[in-house]
């Protein structure tokens, strides 16, 4: 398997996704703008999306994805088959159970991470957040499902699988808006509907693969199939590695819930501001980040399970060099072409000028920490593959609390609103990337091979190239001075006109400097 194919056509489904995804939030800014009610909305959706990132591509993965592909690696297929079933099984019912809690639960839910929102926006948020609960058991069994395919090396329908969450949410937008007006009901409820169409089909569109490699997970739904599912000792073996797991990607989403009430006390809108800008952010990583986590996870377990140390530090040596490769340019982008970026993407209809000159802020502090935040997504699997994940916990929370000091600092002491929340995101990932880097080197397991000096100072003068020419383009065009169908079609021109030479300059500079694409090739 040639990893940067593969890797590559996990990010060409990646991009339609958060382009789907990017049309999504374009509709919702364009229908609904900046108000208290897109903010009850992104507190809804922020419940099941968290509890999603918490459990199902959260803590679960981490435990099960290396898990699975050493049991494969060290007894072979139906061995695995046997953890699969029993997982399931386990996973199942903890779903159920997670569902009917969240949907009793959840005005609690939403006061914990909206309890600014205003009465008529807090009972519309709790409404939305009932609505969408279910939609954590359909994403957790996607989850398994993709954690099965990616390590029988079956990547493309896991990639392609969230472009139908957009889809749906975008069909649901356009199509029930007009139609819950005529009933009474507030518009922004198409939105759940939506998302809830759309995580019945994610988990639909993975029968078919599962079925075509023989692994369709059988589920057992009696009492005593679970305790024998309990008992296994597979099962057991992931769910102690769930713990310290599930405690790490606990601390994350504890700082997104910080995050978000922070960012409701900044203002109205604020808490939009932040979730546009973070879907914006999400481009980059999504394409490169978990491109790369997805194609060394079971690479990188597999390698250990074989005792192939060389192998192991050879796959993130790659997977590092290939996110300083593109992530660098990705991040001078968000910080010189933010307002562009921002006025195309979503200026329209109810969301204005100021909204662009918030949300763009907001692009710039995460541009920062781009390369933290795409880093984490290659160095973090480097633990989970040797079966540790107490390492990438407490780095997480030492993160945590450093985080909210640079919060406290930006956003109460200099003041500079919503913008200081996505820096402190982005200078705690690019700390908890140094620390993951430096735990790995001193246990021996990653050594950089040669050559990093001089590749690092051809990334940073392509990039600095780069960034030079959006500099200019970004004064040149006046991105959000006009109004009406031939600016914006002229606008999407300049747009796709400075991307497409923006990059055409960074690797153009990159081969005059002697980096040649092809020794990215590798396989696995």
């Amino acid at each position: 398997m040639n990893l940067l194919r593969t890797a590559s056509v996990v990010s060409v489904f990646t991009l339609l996704s958060r382009i789907t995804g990017l049309v999504r939030e374009q509709m919702i800014a364009g229908l609904f703008g900046a108000s208290g009610m897109t903010d009850a909305y992104n507190v809804a959706f922020r419940i099941p999306n968290m509890l999603r990132r918490l459990f199902a591509e959260g803590a679960f993965s981490q435990a099960f994805v290396p898990s699975l592909a050493a049991a494969r690696a060290r007894d072979g297929d139906e061995a695995t088959r046997h953890l699969i079933d029993a997982v399931a099984t386990v996973l199942l019912w903890a779903l159920l159970a997670t569902c009917v809690l969240g949907v009793i639960g959840a005005p609690v839910l939403v006061w914990m991470l909206g309890a600014g929102l205003a009465a008529d926006t807090h009972g519309a948020a709790v409404v939305m957040t009932r609505w969408m609960f279910p939609y954590i058991g359909f994403m957790s069994l996607v989850a398994l499902s993709a954690g099965i395919l990616n390590t029988w090396k079956r990547f493309i329908v896991p990639a392609v699988t969230p472009v139908l969450l957009n889809v749906a949410s975008i069909a649901a937008g356009y199509g029930l808006v007009p139609v819950l007006a005529r009933l009474g009901y507030e518009p922004i409820y198409s939105l759940a509907i939506g998302v809830m169409i759309g995580g019945i089909l994610q988990l639909a569109v993975q029968v078919p693969a599962l079925l075509k490699i023989g692994l369709m997970p059988r589920f057992s739904m009696s009492f005593s199939g679970l305790r024998r599912a309990c008992a296994d000792e597979g099962v057991r073996q992931v769910l102690r590695k769930m713990g310290p797991a599930l405690l790490g990607v606990g601390v994350a989403q504890l700082s997104l819930l910080i995050n978000t009430q922070i960012a409701i006390s900044v203002g109205e809108g604020a808490a939009s501001w932040l979730t546009y800008a973070d879907r914006l952010m999400e481009f980059p990583i999504a394409l490169l980040g978990v491109a790369l986590g997805v194609v060394l996870t079971p690479q990188l377990a597999a390698s250990t399970a074989h005792g192939d140390a060389a192998k192991y530090s050879g796959l993130l040596d790659w997977g590092l060099r290939l996110t300083l490769l593109l992530a660098l340019p990705c991040a001078v982008a968000l910080l010189v072409f933010a307002d562009p970026l921002v006025a195309v993407l979503y200026q329209r209809g109810a969301f204005k000028p100021e909204d662009v000159a918030h949300t763009a802020h907001a692009v710039m502090g995460y541009g920062l920490g781009l390369m933290g935040l795409v880093s984490i997504k290659v160095l973090a699997p480097g633990f989970y593959a040797r079966q540790d994940m107490r390492t990438p916990v407490r780095i997480a929370v030492g993160v945590l609390i450093l985080t909210q000091l640079f919060n406290a600092f930006f956003v109460f002491g200099l003041k500079v609103g919503v913008a200081g929340l996505s820096l402190s995101i982005g200078l705690g990932a690019m700390v908890n990337a140094f620390l993951l880097l430096r735990g790995l080197r001193k246990l021996g397991s990653y050594t950089p091979e040669a050559g990093w000096s001089l590749f690092l100072l051809r990334i940073v003068i392509a990039s600095a190239a780069m960034g030079a020419l959006q500099w200019w383009l970004a004064g040149y065009f006046p991105w959000t001075a006009g109004k009406g169908f031939h600016f914006e079609l002229e606008r999407a021109g300049w747009m796709a006109l400075s991307l497409g030479g923006s990059a055409l300059l960074y690797f153009a500079v990159l081969l005059l400097l002697g980096v040649k694409l092809r020794q990215f090739a590798r396989r696995g």
